[in-house]
């Protein structure tokens, strides 16, 4: 019974995240819901009780999943500027493929239409780089100036902003190629001895991500 359980939840959860995406929150009603999910409205209220909790459940889900991110890079001899270019792919491509954290990131971006208190992510985003840019500058590869504090919270702010416009720029949703370029630009500014597309190419290896065209990198950032 709690087997049968947990998948009517993770059916409603999903349904309710693909209905989030395309339509958003405001968008989208329990009875959408039902529709998709060829399960009843009393089903939805059994298992959260409001539109509101289910949408909760669908960021917390999103959110959740960053620890398992970072799981496979714990305990391994990775430099620290590299580990933390590594996981921003992940997450990107977290954002980008999985329906659960593209509806997560969009119901936080419309927080304010939801008549319930929306978790964020943010602050442990920017813990996370805080530390690695401070492990980074206590190896000697970080350069010179650069507050590992202040400059963790500007790189959240700007990786999720390039993560969340992505889709409306020209170009579609190539985040991988976006992404590249944004860290050849600021490990240039963050690197003691800039090596920008060697530090990339090495934080590649160690993704699950498609190799990229290759003349998508301009020959002066090299």
């Amino acid at each position: 019974m709690q087997d049968r359980a947990r998948a009517t939840r993770r059916v409603l959860l999903e349904s309710a995240a693909h209905l989030f995406v395309e339509r958003g929150y405001a968008g989208t009603s329990v009875n959408d819901i039902s529709d998709h999910s060829g399960r009843t409205s009393g089903a939805i209220y059994f298992h959260y009780s409001s539109k509101e909790k289910l949408a909760l459940a669908v960021v917390r889900e999103q959110f959740a999943s960053w620890p398992q991110l970072a799981a496979p890079y714990d305990g391994q001899e990775i430099p620290p500027l590299e580990k933390l270019v590594v996981l921003s792919f992940d997450i990107a491509r977290a954002l980008s493929e999985d329906i659960v954290a593209r509806a997560g990131a969009r119901l936080w971006a419309e927080r304010r239409s939801i008549d319930a208190a929306v978790p964020t992510p943010f602050d442990a985003w920017a813990l996370a780089a805080t530390r690695l840019l401070a492990e980074a500058r206590a190896r000697g590869e970080l350069a010179d100036g650069i507050d590992p504090s202040d400059t963790a919270v500007t790189l959240v702010c700007a990786f999720f902003g390039l993560c969340t416009l992505t889709d409306e720029m020209r170009g579609g949703r190539d985040w991988g190629a976006r992404l590249d370029h944004w860290w050849l630009l600021v490990l240039k500014s963050l690197q003691a001895e800039p090596d920008p597309a060697g530090l990339l190419a090495r934080a590649r290896t160690r993704t699950r991500l498609p190799a990229r065209q290759e003349e998508r990198v301009p020959s002066g950032q090299r």
